[in-house]
C-alpha cells in the first residue's frame, strides 16, 4: 500500500516543520488528527483543507466540523473522504486552516511516496522541528489611526519638501525666461524692429538738417 510523506508547515512560522506519514487509504480527518497530535493544538475546532495547484490557489474544500451553510451546500467531509481521492500530483499541495474562529493556516505538501513498512502505525510523525506557537487568548486588535497620528509623512514626501500629488498640481516652467518673468523671443524681435525704425528715422532727419546748412 502507498504511504503518502506530507510536509506540513505553517503559513507564518516557516521554521516549525512536520513531516506525517500516512496511508493513502486513510482519510483527511486521520491527517487532522496527526497534524495536531504533534502540535498540541485541541483538534476539536471548525477547520478545513482545500485542494491547491502549484501556486497554493484554492479550489475543493474538505471540512471538519462544518457550519450549517457548508453542509448545505454540500461539503465534502473529511471523515468521509479518503486522501487518495485528491491526489493528482506526486507534489500536491493543500492549503488548511485550522480553527477559523482564531485560525492558524498551514502548507501541506506532498513531498514523497512510500512503501508501507510492516509493523508500523500510521499516521506516523517522520520528522519535527520547531515548537509550535502557543495558542493565542485573544484575537489582537489592530491599532486605530487618530488625526494626530495623520502627521508628516516622510516616507510620502519627496526631498523639497513636496508631496508626489503636490508636484503634479504645480505649473511647469518651459525657459528662464519664463521663471524670470521675462519676455518671449516674438516680443524680443518686435522690440529689436522698433528700435531699428527709430534709429532709421534719426539718422533720416539728420541728414535732411544737414542738407538745409548746405543751402
Amino acid at each position: 500500500m502507498a504511504i503518502y510523506r506530507f510536509k506540513v508547515t505553517f503559513e507564518d512560522y516557516d521554521d516549525v516543520v512536520r513531516d506525517i506519514d500516512i496511508k493513502s487509504t486513510q482519510t483527511f480527518e486521520d491527517l487532522h488528527l496527526a497534524i495536531h497530535k504533534s502540535t498540541g493544538y485541541n483538534p476539536e475546532m471548525a477547520s478545513s483543507f482545500f485542494v491547491c495547484n502549484d501556486y497554493w490557489i484554492k479550489s475543493d474544500e474538505i471540512a471538519y466540523l462544518p457550519s450549517q451553510r457548508k453542509i448545505d451546500r454540500g461539503v465534502a467531509l473529511m471523515a468521509n473522504t479518503k486522501l487518495s481521492r485528491f491526489i493528482d500530483d506526486p507534489h500536491q499541495k493543500f492549503y488548511y486552516t485550522f480553527n477559523f474562529e482564531r485560525p492558524y493556516d498551514f502548507h501541506v505538501e506532498l513531498v514523497k511516496i512510500l512503501e508501507e513498512e510492516s509493523g508500523k502505525q500510521y499516521p506516523f510523525l517522520s520528522r519535527s522541528i520547531g515548537e509550535a506557537p502557543k495558542m493565542p487568548g485573544t484575537i489582537p486588535v489592530p491599532p486605530t489611526t487618530t488625526e494626530e497620528d495623520e502627521g508628516f509623512d516622510f516616507l510620502n514626501e519627496t526631498e523639497y519638501g513636496y508631496s508626489e500629488e503636490e508636484t503634479d498640481d504645480m505649473d511647469t516652467v518651459d525657459s528662464v525666461e519664463e521663471l524670470n518673468g521675462g519676455t518671449s523671443e516674438d516680443d524680443e524681435d518686435e522690440f529689436a524692429d522698433g528700435f531699428s525704425d527709430n534709429d532709421s528715422s534719426d539718422s533720416d532727419e539728420y541728414d535732411n538738417n544737414k542738407n538745409k546748412d548746405d543751402y
